[in-house]
């Protein structure tokens, strides 16, 4: 289910393998209706069916415990789907049934819940229907009771209501599904940390404990030797190859040259080896170096490598940015690719803020071929080499933050524009013109009061409804500018 426009394709690494989560899907209905209403229970279990088929076809991996009838039913129910370990629990109410029914399998099965009340058209035949027929349209009955028994227990829960062929409804439990992937992901991730903190940033600075509390996973520090001892074994036949690659993607610019082209592709190497090698899944890194040794030379020549890794949906970024490899991550599991951003300038004229970075990229998104440009000089950084330019895909866009209070806790701050055509710069930076329908300054003044921090990632799609049901499921409050 597609709820944002993809960029046009175009020849990019191929993604590494994701695994599938896990959703599981009970349905209910009183029984004591069913010997009442002999039809009834048929139809309903016909409307669970779809529910199933539908929610199967959203790459997940679903155990469907099927149809229960009474508080003894549902307490098997709530012991499969506690066994199975599923990141989801979604509940069909498809009549009345008491909260007794559903209230054990909340409670055991340690996964964010959805209630869906979904009846089997937009209204009922008045005229025509007898009391069995309205029971199949009142699902929407038990909601509140579920809900006031829900908070007293303690149990956080959401619901989506509509009918079974309504797209609206389709999409936003599409949407609640791909929170809880997001939620899984960051559980089970493991972010690369390699380096130090590029000095005096004291808004990058990330406790890692916090990090775990906050989003689960875990934080494997890596050391620029690692990268080293691999890029030292790496082969002329492999760097050929990823430079061919390289080709295949990128405009090379004149400016670029050939022997930095060919240490960049070493390092290339030696970063997949070393993500496979870590398993990992984000990656932020910094290294200041010193007089052309091997530890800045191997800092200068990350971009290209961090830059396919990206791509191929391992967040990489320099500065040593690790909750904005987060951000990134979350953003490029959404579908929406992601790519490092901070300010580059106000344009007053256009009405439009330029933001951008002269780091690692998300091929996915960009508006057009990549170019790789020489560099002579990193701004701000040492060593020398090759950097990607572009700019986003022209269109709808969400810029997306991880800060942290002063309290500890964690923030999203979120806001959507849309990138524009207009004069940018051409220093190998990933510059793209942002409008978000109000004056740049103020726009500038009122994100920067949210005490996000000076990098961001930004990805396609206006992508803020998602990002809350996220936040939701991560008990994270979230700021939207």
């Amino acid at each position: 289910m597609t709820l944002n426009p993809t960029p046009p394709a175009r020849l990019v690494p191929a993604r590494r393998p994701e695994k599938s989560i896990k959703v599981g899907l009970v349905a209910g209905g009183l029984g004591t209706y069913w010997p009442q209403f002999p039809k009834l229970l048929p139809q309903l279990q016909e409307s669970a069916r779809f529910v199933s088929a539908r929610i199967s076809k959203m790459d997940v991996e679903l155990v469907d415990v099927g149809f229960i009838s009474d508080p003894q039913e549902g307490a098997a129910a709530a012991e499969k789907l506690r066994a199975a370990g599923c990141d989801m629990i979604i509940m069909y109410l498809t009549t009345y049934m008491t909260s007794s029914m559903f209230i054990p399998i909340a409670q055991r099965a340690n996964a964010p819940v959805l209630l869906i009340n979904l009846q089997p058209s937009e209204q009922m035949d008045h005229a025509n229907f007898d009391t069995g027929a309205w029971l199949a349209y009142c699902g929407a009955c038990p909601l509140p009771e579920m809900a006031n028994a829900f908070e007293r227990a303690g149990v956080p829960f959401r619901s989506v209501s509509g009918y079974l062929a309504e797209e609206r409804a389709w999409v936003k439990i599409h949407s609640w599904i791909q929170a809880a992937k997001v939620r899984s992901i960051l559980r089970n991730s493991r972010h690369g940390i390699m380096g130090h903190v590029y000095p005096g940033m004291l808004d990058v600075s990330t406790d890692m404990t916090m990090v775990t509390t906050h989003f689960g996973g875990h934080m494997e520090v890596l050391e620029f030797d690692d990268l080293r001892v691999r890029a030292e074994k790496v082969s002329e036949k492999e760097i050929d190859k990823v430079l061919d690659e390289a080709r295949s993607i990128f405009e090379i610019d004149k400016t670029v040259d050939e022997d930095d082209f060919r240490w960049a592709g070493r390092v290339a190497v030696g970063l997949r080896q070393l993500v496979d090698d870590f398993d990992i899944n984000s990656l932020a890194y910094y290294h200041r170096g010193l007089d052309g040794e091997i530890h800045e030379r191997l800092g200068a020549g990350m971009i290209l490598g961090c830059s396919l890794l990206t791509a191929e949906g391992v967040p990489a970024v320099g500065e040593y940015e690790l909750r904005t490899s987060i951000g990134m991550l979350m953003l490029d599991r959404m579908g929406a690719g992601g790519s490092f951003t901070e300010f580059q300038a106000l344009n007053f004229n256009n009405g439009v803020v330029e933001m951008g970075h002269d780091g690692p990229a998300h091929l996915a998104i960009s508006n057009g071929k990549p170019i790789l440009r020489g560099l002579g000089v990193f701004h701000g950084k040492r060593g020398y080499g090759v950097s990607v330019e572009f700019d986003v895909t022209h269109g709808p866009v969400t810029v997306f933050g991880v800060t942290q209070r002063k309290n500890g806790t964690y923030q999203f701050v979120a806001s959507e524009g849309k990138v524009v055509d207009g004069p940018r710069l051409r220093i190998g930076n990933t510059t793209s013109l942002v409008d978000f329908g109000v004056n740049p300054g103020q726009w500038c003044d009122d994100w920067s009061a949210t005490g996000v921090p000076h990098h961001w990632a930004l990805g396609i799609g206006h992508r803020v409804s998602e990002l809350r049901s996220i936040a939701e499921l991560l008990d994270i409050e979230m700021v939207v500018i």
